[in-house]
C-alpha cells in the first residue's frame, strides 16, 4: 500500500470512528428545538460546570423544552414550572424509570446495589419504594417525632455551648449534617452516632456521601456520556475507593443491628422490622438498597436547606423575617409551649411558609436525578420517543418568572394562605411518580428545626464580614458539579433569646428522650 492509500485509509477510519463516537442513543427528535453542539462532546463544553444556570439562559432563545447532546446521550431538558408539571406529573406513568450511568451504577454501586431513587423501574424497585413509602408516610412520620425531639435538642444544645452564649460565631454545617444523618440512622437501624460533631464515623459518612453525590451528578462525569473516556482508569479508581469506604460503614451498621436483634437489645426501626418479619418480601439486596437510600437521602436535602436557611436568616432581610416568624410563633403559642407542641402539630402558618420558601429558593438539587421515558410522550408538534432521558431543571422551574412573582426575592409570604393540596409548591423534592418518598419526614424535620431555632435564638451576622454566607443558590455551592448543594463555609451568631426558657426546654426534651 502506497502513501496515498495509507492516508486515504487513515482518513476513512477516522471518519467512521468520529461518526461512531458521534452517534446518540436516541436519534434527533423532530420538531423539538436542539442546542447546536460539537462532534463527540455535543453540548458538554457549553454547559460547563453549571448545567442548571446555562440551560435556564437558553430558554430565552430556544424555549422552555429543548434537546441537547451529552456525548452519545440525547437529553430533553424541561426548564419551566409548567413544562415540568406536564412531563413529571401529567405524564408521570410514562416517565417512571431511571437511566443507568456508567460511574454511579456500574462502578460505585456494584457492591451495595442502587438506591431506590436511582433504580430503573422494575418489580424490585416497586417493592422497595412501597416499603419505604409505608415507613415514611404521614402517620409513620408522626411516630418518629421523638427522634426529631432528641436530634434537634442535641444540635441546639451544642450550638448553645459552642457559641458560649452567643459570644463566638459558629459554622452551622456540621451540626445539621449530624441532625439529618442521626435522624436517618435511628429510623433505619435504631442506631445513632452518640458523639460530638468531631466524631470519626460521623465525619466519614458525611464526607463519603458527599463525594458519592458527585458521582451521581449530571455534570461531573463525562465518562457517563463519552465511552472512550472510560479507558482512563483514574476516575474509576476514585469511584471504587469511595465505594469501598461506603461499604465499610454500611456493613458495620447493618452488622450492629443484626447483633442487637440476636441479643434482643435492638430498638424499633425500618430495617429491623423487615429483618424480623417472616413474611417480608424483600431479599438481602433489596434490604441493602433501603439502607443505602436512608443514609444517602438523609444528607441530600435537609442539611443544605437548614444550613442555607440559617444563612439567610442572618442577613439584614433575614432579620425582618426572623422577627415576623418569632411574632407568629408567639401569637399561636403565647404560653411559650411551641417547643413541645411542634412535635404533635404544625400550627404556625408562617413557619410552614418559611420552610416552603427555603425549599424553593435554595433548590438544593438544581438538576434532579434523570428520568427515562417508558412510552412516547407528545410535546407540541413533537413526539418524544420511549427510552429518552429527561432532565428536570428544578432550579429554572423554581425560579420561573412566569410562575413566581420576583423569584429571586426570598419571600415566605408567597406561600401564605395557600391551602394544602393546592398543587406542587416547588420542585425541591422532584415531582410525580418518583418524587422523594421522604418528603413528609423532611418537611417535619425542617419545620421542627426552624421553629425551635427561632424560638431559642436570634440568628445574627458574624462579627467578621469575611465569614458572611453567599446567598445566591448556585454561587453558595462549594462544589458546582455536585448533584446536591454543598454549602460553602460561613459563620453566624446565635444569641439566646431567653436562657431560662431554653434551659427548661432542653431539660424537658432530654427527659422525654432519655430512652432513645
Amino acid at each position: 500500500m502506497g502513501p496515498q492509500e495509507i492516508v486515504i485509509a487513515a482518513i476513512t477510519v477516522a471518519f467512521f470512528l468520529i461518526r461512531w463516537l458521534n452517534q446518540t442513543d436516541i436519534p434527533k427528535i423532530k420538531n423539538l428545538p436542539e442546542i447546536p453542539g460539537v462532534p463527540i462532546f455535543g453540548n458538554l463544553l457549553q454547559l460547563g460546570d453549571e448545567h442548571a444556570r446555562k440551560a435556564r439562559e437558553w430558554v430565552k432563545q430556544y424555549g422552555d423544552v429543548f434537546q441537547v447532546r451529552l456525548g452519545n446521550r440525547r437529553i430533553v431538558f424541561a426548564n419551566s414550572f409548567s413544562s415540568v408539571k406536564y412531563f413529571w406529573i401529567n405524564n408521570q406513568s410514562s416517565l417512571i424509570s431511571r437511566p443507568t450511568l456508567h460511574t454511579f451504577h456500574t462502578v460505585v454501586s456494584s457492591s451495595q446495589g442502587f438506591t431506590i431513587g436511582t433504580s430503573p423501574w422494575d418489580e424490585s424497585c416497586k417493592r422497595r419504594r412501597k416499603a419505604a413509602a409505608t415507613a415514611l408516610n404521614r402517620p409513620a412520620v408522626q411516630s418518629y417525632m421523638p427522634i426529631l425531639d432528641l436530634e434537634s435538642t442535641v444540635s441546639i444544645k451544642e450550638l448553645l455551648d459552642d457559641s458560649k452564649g452567643g459570644s463566638v460565631d459558629i459554622d452551622p454545617n456540621p451540626y445539621f449534617q449530624r441532625f439529618a444523618l442521626n435522624t436517618s440512622l435511628t429510623l433505619n437501624y435504631g442506631i445513632r452516632i452518640d458523639g460530638n460533631i468531631e466524631d470519626k464515623l460521623l465525619k466519614e459518612i458525611t464526607y463519603v456521601e458527599r463525594e458519592i453525590s458527585n458521582f451521581r451528578s449530571t455534570s461531573n462525569n463525562w465518562q457517563d456520556y463519552i465511552p472512550l473516556l472510560r479507558i482512563w482508569p483514574s476516575r474509576n479508581q476514585k469511584a471504587k475507593e469511595f465505594r469501598e469506604r461506603r461499604d465499610a460503614y454500611l456493613s458495620h451498621l447493618l452488622d450492629m443491628l443484626k447483633e442487637r436483634i440476636a441479643k434482643g437489645t435492638d430498638k424499633p426501626c425500618i430495617t429491623g422490622n423487615i429483618l424480623k418479619d417472616p413474611e417480608a418480601k424483600l431479599n438481602e439486596a433489596e434490604i441493602k438498597s433501603i439502607c443505602l437510600t436512608m443514609v444517602s437521602a438523609g444528607l441530600d436535602t435537609v442539611p443544605g436547606n437548614l444550613i442555607m436557611g440559617i444563612a439567610y436568616l442572618s442577613s439584614p432581610h433575614g432579620q425582618e423575617i426572623q422577627k415576623r416568624a418569632y411574632d407568629e410563633i408567639m401569637k399561636v403559642y403565647p404560653n411559650g409551649d411551641a417547643w413541645e407542641r411542634c412535635l404533635v402539630e404544625e400550627k404556625v402558618p408562617y413557619i410552614t411558609a418559611l420552610v416552603k420558601e427555603v425549599l424553593r429558593f435554595w433548590t438544593v438539587i438544581p438538576i434532579c436525578l434523570p428520568r427515562v421515558s417508558t412510552k412516547d410522550i407528545p410535546w407540541k408538534n413533537a413526539v418524544i420517543p420511549a427510552g429518552t432521558t429527561f432532565f428536570m431543571n428544578a432550579y429554572a422551574a423554581d425560579y420561573d418568572e412566569e410562575h413566581f412573582k420576583d423569584p429571586f426575592t426570598f419571600n415566605p409570604d408567597r406561600y401564605m394562605d395557600v391551602p394544602d393540596g393546592a398543587g406542587t409548591p416547588h420542585y425541591a423534592y422532584g415531582a410525580g411518580s418518583r418524587m422523594c418518598v421522604g418528603s413528609h419526614l423532611a418537611n417535619r424535620e425542617l419545620y421542627t428545626a426552624f421553629l425551635r431555632l427561632i424560638s431559642a435564638f436570634e440568628i445574627v451576622p458574624a462579627k467578621d464580614r469575611a465569614d458572611d454566607p453567599i446567598l445566591d443558590c448556585l454561587e453558595c455551592n462549594a462544589t458546582k458539579t455536585s448533584l446536591t448543594l454543598d454549602p460553602k463555609q460561613f459563620k453566624v451568631g446565635f444569641r439566646v433569646r431567653d436562657q431560662a426558657k431554653l434551659d427548661s426546654w432542653i431539660k424537658g426534651s432530654e427527659e422525654r428522650t432519655a430512652d432513645l
